[in-house]
């Protein structure tokens, strides 16, 4: 019965997040992109690890790269399903101002807390994790000076994330661990700005990301992963984005 209320709330909630999506989809902007990721996690102890992570983003068409991300983090066990984390990443984005192109940064530092909490479906062991992830945003903003971009100051912003993921492995696992084989992914996340946002877009809620993928998991180490993930932005005004991304991901449990 538990397994079955959590399972349901879930889908309940990636259904409101698509039909609110739904609802302003005439009134966005759609792009097509890549994304490829690394996120590394090295266990350092009994009861701490390193996260790592990188990510190259596309601009719209594949054309350049528009986004570099690097991201890490102090993890703490407080038990075995439950990891708080503290970190810092650094992230640069390729941007125009006035037609001058360039490149700004954003830092942050963040907070998180991680609860994992397996379930069985059928004789099939799935893994859920709930993400709640605290963000302090110092984003870099742009003038022109001469024909190049240059950092003029920062702007300050705060942002909470809540992301849920769930592996379903395609065959049986009889023994309530996956090891190795073809999986299914599902996850969601939503992002909502905290305080004042007049910085960033204004508004309360941010972005949205819904993602689904095929993956493979050579151990309990490495898993490799190819998905779609369709991203709803809502920028300054009236301006709404649909990014259309195609991730490939590598997971590594060293």
């Amino acid at each position: 019965m538990k397994q079955y209320f959590i399972t349901k709330h879930i889908a309940i909630f990636c259904i409101l997040t698509l039909v609110i999506k739904g609802s302003l989809y005439a009134q966005t902007v759609t792009n097509f992109s890549g994304w490829a990721s690394v996120f590394s996690t090295t266990k350092l102890s009994s009861k701490f690890s390193l996260h790592l992570e990188a990510q190259v983003r596309s601009n719209n068409d594949w054309k350049e790269v528009q986004t570099v991300l690097l991201r890490t983090g102090l993890n703490y066990n407080i038990k075995t399903n439950q990891v708080v984390t503290v970190g810092y990443a650094l992230i640069e984005n390729h941007r125009s101002v006035d037609d001058v192109s360039g490149w700004g940064s954003e830092q942050r530092i963040w907070e998180q807390f991680i609860l994992n909490t397996p379930f069985s479906l059928g004789n099939h062991f799935v893994s859920l994790q709930n993400r709640f992830r605290l963000e302090q945003r110092f984003i870099s903003t742009s003038i022109v000076t001469g024909d190049e971009l240059q950092t003029d100051g920062y702007v300050f912003s705060q942002r909470f994330r809540y992301f849920a993921r769930a592996i379903y492995p395609f065959s049986p696992t009889p023994k309530q661990a996956f090891v190795h084989g073809t999986f299914f992914s599902l996850q969601d996340e939503i992002f909502v700005n905290l305080g004042d946002a007049s910085g960033v877009n204004g508004k309360f809620f941010d972005q949205n990301r819904a993602y689904f993928s095929l993956g493979y998991r050579f151990s309990t180490k490495y898993d490799l992963e190819i998905g779609y993930m369709n991203q709803f932005v809502i920028r300054k005004g009236s301006l709404k984005t649909i990014n259309n991304i195609i991730q490939f991901a590598t997971y590594l449990r060293l």
